[in-house]
């Protein structure tokens, strides 16, 4: 079975329509062409914009001249309700600081000491998960809050706080789309940014709520009794330049796209990965045996047992990347195959068409987890694979997602069969992750069941 993906739109259009197509789902407002193009072309009447495919122009922009193309401030117009000045969407020196401070919690040995609460959200997980036919992306949208309630802040989900962010946070990325219109518009820094109602009031909510789990965990950290988990590292590691901690609103921001980053992204992940594999039974029999291998009390390093289980979900991440688009803002003049780029254009980078390119990758809409351990596949994702970006502005938080989203998918498939349903196809969308249309059903029965075989 081939996995869906938005009908891509044919011929041209006006730039009225354009923007009402964007509004309703940016993965299918874009031409079919982008599948197939080293570099596009868009013209505005307010600016330029070149959605790039070419991996030596990739490099150039995401590692190799990071700082001449900082994050387009026309991303961060749609999401300042909710960041604020995170590191999502900070740039120069402000951006560097804030790296030098979160980075340390990120490193490898304390990824391994994040792994016994995750395994708990993973085992929270399988317990939840309901039988029957079932909406897999609220069960995933619950498991990764679990995760990172759990990593962050050492608390279960299940918490009243942790909660009611859940809850917020969902009433939010419905909300909002990756782009705010007043991202098109040359808009003087004074006028209203056009965020819809929903949107300001729900981030108005999660951020109160950040609030006061950051001023609780930061008066644990004063009486010497905050436990030792990603806030607190975060929390107690001083800028080594300049010696400064975050204060209390820069801390909130940043949890604000932790949440953002390791909650929404890793919950569209898991649950394309679960409907794959419901659409491609012999795969997801294959994690089933690796899962039922691992260990009933499992430690980090046994996770290096579960290869084919991470190829299914490279390959998830491939074909569904949560963040579809990322853009980028030219600071000086240049030229691009052969075109001159001004100064303020926008230089867009696509995982979702880089993922499925014609050029890049051997029949780029199918389901193919061994794609991963061929000489070709491998070439592909060098050149080809931006999951979490690239360069010096990669995702801290990569090597998490990766660990987080092989265990949660062992868990649930070494615990259960997932079917899709008839009629029941998802349709991706874009919200502020790759999500379904109507979201993502499957039938969920007990794989140890005897009236399952």
């Amino acid at each position: 079975m081939i996995p869906p993906k938005p009908p891509a739109r044919e011929g041209r259009v006006s730039l009225f329509r354009y923007l009402r197509l964007f509004r309703r789902d940016i993965l299918s407002a874009q031409p079919a062409r982008l599948y197939r193009a080293r570099m596009a072309e868009f013209k505005t009447p307010f600016f330029r914009s070149y959605l790039i495919n070419e991996p030596d122009l990739i490099d150039l922009v995401l590692k190799e001249r990071s700082d001449d193309f900082p994050k387009s401030d026309r991303v961060g117009e749609g999401l300042r309700p909710l960041l604020g000045r995170s590191v999502f969407v900070t740039n120069g020196a402000e951006w560097k600081r804030q790296r030098r401070i979160i980075d340390p919690a990120f490193e490898g040995g304390r990824l391994r000491d994040t792994f016994p609460a995750m395994w708990a959200a993973a085992q929270g997980a399988v317990a939840r998960m309901p039988l029957g036919e079932t909406e897999i992306e609220a069960q995933t949208s619950h498991a990764a809050a679990d995760v990172i309630f759990r990593t962050l802040f050492s608390i279960p989900i299940e918490s009243t706080i942790a909660q009611e962010v859940f809850e917020a946070f969902r009433a939010h990325q419905r909300t909002q789309p990756i782009l705010n219109l007043a991202a098109f518009l040359p808009l003087p820094r004074w006028f209203p940014r056009l965020h819809r109602p929903a949107t300001r009031r729900t981030a108005r909510q999660i951020r109160a709520l950040i609030t006061q789990l950051t001023a609780e965990r930061a008066s644990l950290i004063a009486e010497g009794q905050a436990p030792d988990d990603l806030a607190t590292k975060i929390m107690t590691t001083a800028d080594p330049q300049t010696g400064d901690l975050f204060a209390t609103d820069e801390m909130v921001d940043q949890v604000a796209i932790f949440f953002l980053a390791g909650h929404e992204t890793s919950a569209s992940a898991l649950a394309w990965a679960l409907w794959l594999l419901a659409a491609h039974p012999d795969a997801q029999d294959k994690v089933a045996a690796e899962a039922a291998r691992f260990a009933e009390s499992p430690i980090f390093a046994s996770l290096s047992g579960l290869a084919f289980t991470r190829d299914v979900f490279r390959e998830t991440l491939r074909l569904y990347p949560p963040v579809p688009m990322m853009v980028r803002q030219a600071t000086r003049a240049e030229v691009f195959r052969g075109r001159d780029v001004r100064p303020g254009a926008q230089i867009v980078l696509s995982p979702w068409h880089l993922h499925r390119h014609e050029r890049h990758w051997d029949n780029p809409d199918a389901f193919r987890p061994a794609r991963w351990q061929s000489a070709e596949g491998k070439a592909s994702a060098r050149q080809a694979y931006l999951p979490f970006s690239a360069g010096p502005r990669v995702c801290t938080g990569a090597g998490f997602a990766m660990a987080e989203g092989v265990l949660l998918l062992s868990a649930l498939i070494r615990e259960f069969r997932f079917e899709v349903i008839n009629n029941r196809q998802p349709l991706p969308v874009a919200h502020l992750t790759v999500r379904g249309k109507e979201g993502i059903w499957l039938k969920v029965r007990r794989r140890n069941n005897p009236e399952n075989k």
